[in-house]
């Protein structure tokens, strides 16, 4: 980041810069301890991750009206600009994860009423890492500055999608051999599906971050491997 003649200019965007690194840190320990309080059945875990959301959203509340007065009062040009509307853009989908994060916690008194098979606890404890991985890496590398790193990053949601197919399959499979096992897995299923779009939006951020570093969009037809839909029976 450039300096400028004016310090309270450079204040202003580190102070943005600063809440992203924040949102960041807190959402990936939303979907830790979401995850965590799920395979554990701990609910007061999950009532924290809960009460975390305020957080989130009081935070992106101070980034969005901390980049529209930096907007109005500095009229930011070229890379800065780029930065402040990239910033509002990136906090917008940590918002959202912390709110998938949420949605995974307050399923988890409902999935611990069922006996979920251990086998499938397994496999989405393996998506949640996968998961968890991606969202703290996505705003370290746009921390230092690692273009390349975050074009990989927004690849590798891929193997998310496939993971998130496994997992789909499996659960079905479970709920045809067993009804008992239907609420529980049903649950799961929407536990799954908030990872995966938590994966989603670490790909958005890692565009947009993409973006600010360069000046350049990545190619639109990223890789997509979500094969749900053919997965699910007919109607």
């Amino acid at each position: 980041m450039a300096e400028h003649t004016v310090a309270s200019f450079d204040e202003d965007l580190r102070q943005i810069s600063r809440l992203i690194n924040d949102m960041g840190d807190l959402a990936a320990s939303m979907v830790g301890a979401s995850t965590r309080a799920l395979l554990e059945t701990d609910n007061a875990l999950a009532q924290r991750v809960v009460s975390d959301d305020a957080i989130m959203d009081a935070r992106q509340r101070e980034l969005d009206d901390r980049a529209i007065t930096l907007i109005a009062k500095r009229q930011p040009m070229a890379d800065d600009l780029r930065n402040v509307v990239g910033s509002i853009r990136m906090a917008g989908d940590l918002e959202r994860i912390g709110d998938l994060a949420k949605n995974i916690a307050k399923r988890v008194g409902s999935v611990g009423v069922g006996a979920a098979p251990r086998d499938l606890t397994h496999s989405i404890d393996s998506m949640a890492q996968m998961v968890l991985i991606q969202v703290q890496a996505v705003i370290q590398e746009y921390t230092v500055g690692d273009a390349t790193a975050l074009a990989k990053l927004r690849n590798d949601d891929e193997r998310i999608d496939v993971k998130y197919t496994s997992v789909f399959r499996e659960l079905l499979t479970y709920m045809m051999e067993d009804p008992r096992n239907i609420t529980a897995c049903t649950h799961l299923l929407f536990c799954a599906k908030n990872l995966e779009r938590i994966g989603d939006h670490v790909t958005n951020i890692a565009e947009n971050a993409y973006y600010v570093l360069t000046g350049t969009q990545l190619p639109a037809n990223r890789p997509k491997q979500d094969e749900t839909a053919m997965s699910a029976p007919a109607a």
